[in-house]
């Protein structure tokens, strides 16, 4: 495939190939734009700029809206390239895809839906004759930096609420999922994008994101990836609009009187949807010892009874991690927990790619499967004695992005609400849950900004204030 410049769908003098995480065969080959490629997109992008700003709110709607026909129709081959260059079971990649046209059409409300306000100057002494609103005008050139691991989903999360407010788009996609974005970009395209409004660059990821982030002409970055990368784009970066989502580890802290057959139930597809290597999957299960060896009994034939295979199959459940040297990764965190006095309670093994759904018990919250972000199918158990202990673990924690508990009580539900620092909140499910509607995104170093449409239409927009200075002043 070929990739999305000023107008014209172009080769580079390099070409990546696009490999299946599970079979280890080439996909396809996508370029790896060149510096000089990434400053025609820059040129491109400032020129869509201009041509976006000047659609109506209803243009671009009528766009998002037939972009989202063109979506529906095609849901199945993007659910399975999907599956084919990120390793996704098929089941999941559906799921994936079928969300996208109503997401699209959300972004394309909200953007019909900006508004500024009336300022009630005159209650100022002096402001006599005087009439001043704001109006929410489009950033100009948004950089969209995103993941692999929801290659669909999490890239109209971001070029969606920003072709809504009227901007231009640079999508740089991962290296290793780049053909979804690149479907996207050109149903958007036969929607009635204007050429400018929307540039997709594949390659390099750490050649090509300090090239675009630094440049004078954007205005805005929106990324999600790992906390160390967005650290680095924000220095680039620095002084521009950013929305950064990072990393995690979510806690789950499951209480005496929770349903122990409901919380397994939920961890067995919290904690391995995707293979794991999702930002809010239920990584640490903070268990009360009156029903922790319950809670583990319960699990264990859950986890187990996941079947593993190729992606493709339409009973897998659970397949590939999108690299070997991840699942390598993934495999020493676990074996270095079990060396340090951690229990295997199943999985633990690896085949290429591929890594056993794992449950690791008496896990210390200082060892890395508990206190950095696994990215993998392994649920680290820890038990706790108290509900302050569970909240006080939970906490205890350079992220903050999800959390979730299960209780019959709404008293300690309140007060898990209102104590744990994170940006989302689950009750009665596991962190790994998400409107497309809610405002999402993290607090301490699992970002700063949220997504969801409504919620990003607002930093995607700068506020522009409008006075008005009457003859009679």
């Amino acid at each position: 495939m070929k990739m999305y410049i000023s107008g014209h769908w172009v080769d580079s003098p390099n070409m990546t190939e696009v490999i299946s995480p599970y079979s280890g065969n080439v996909v396809d080959m996508v370029p790896d734009a060149t510096s000089d490629q990434a400053e025609l997109a820059l040129a491109a992008a400032e020129r869509g700029a201009a041509a976006m700003r000047k659609l109506t709110a209803y243009e671009r709607n009528q766009i998002l809206m037939r972009a989202a026909d063109i979506f529906a129709a095609r849901t199945e081959d993007l659910a399975r390239t999907v599956s084919l260059e990120e390793g996704k079971p098929l089941i999941e990649s559906r799921g994936e895809a079928g969300r996208l046209p109503d997401l699209l059409r959300l972004c394309a409300f909200e953007g019909s839906q900006m508004r500024g306000e009336t300022l009630p100057i005159d209650a100022q002494a002096g402001t006599r004759g005087k009439v001043a609103f704001t109006q929410r005008v489009p950033c100009g050139v948004v950089v969209a930096i995103t993941p692999f691991n929801y290659p669909l989903l999490l890239v109209v999360h971001k070029v969606g609420p920003a072709l809504a407010a009227g901007n231009a788009v640079i999508l740089k996609p991962a290296s290793t999922t780049p053909l979804t974005s690149l479907k996207l970009t050109e149903a958007l395209l036969e929607a009635g994008l204007p050429e400018g409004g929307l540039q997709c660059l594949t390659g390099s990821g750490s050649r090509l994101g300090p090239i675009l982030c630094a440049d004078s002409r954007v205005r805005k970055i929106t990324f999600t990836g790992s906390t160390e990368v967005g650290k680095r784009l924000a220095k680039v970066g620095s002084g521009k609009k950013l929305s950064l989502e990072m990393g995690s580890n979510c806690p789950l802290v499951v209480l005496p009187d929770a349903d122990v057959d409901q919380v397994a139930e939920a961890t067995a597809v919290g904690g391995y949807v995707n293979a794991g290597q999702v930002c809010i999957s239920a990584q640490r299960v903070l268990v009360h010892r009156k029903v922790y060896a319950d809670f583990l009994n319960v699990l264990k034939p859950r986890v187990e009874a996941l079947k593993i295979g190729d992606p493709l199959d339409e009973d897998t459940r659970l397949s590939a991690m999108i690299t070997v040297t991840d699942a390598k990764r993934v495999e020493s965190w676990v074996q270095e927990a079990i060396q340090n006095g951690a229990r295997l309670i199943t999985g633990g093994q690896r085949q290429g790619a591929v890594f056993a759904p794992t449950i690791l018990a008496d896990v210390r919250p200082q060892m890395r499967v508990s206190c950095e972000e696994l990215f993998g199918p392994a649920v680290a158990v820890t038990p706790v004695d108290s509900t302050e202990q569970a909240i006080a673990l939970a906490n205890d924690s350079k992220y903050g992005l999800g959390a979730g508990i299960f209780t019959r009580d709404i008293n300690s539900a309140w007060r898990f609400a209102r104590e744990i620092e994170c940006g989302t909140i689950q009750i009665n499910w596991t962190p790994l849950w998400r409107a497309d509607l809610m405002p999402y995104g993290g607090f301490k170093e699992s970002g700063i900004g949220r997504e969801g449409p409504r919620y990003a239409l607002e930093e995607l927009t700068e506020l522009k204030t409008v006075v008005f200075h009457g003859t009679d002043c």
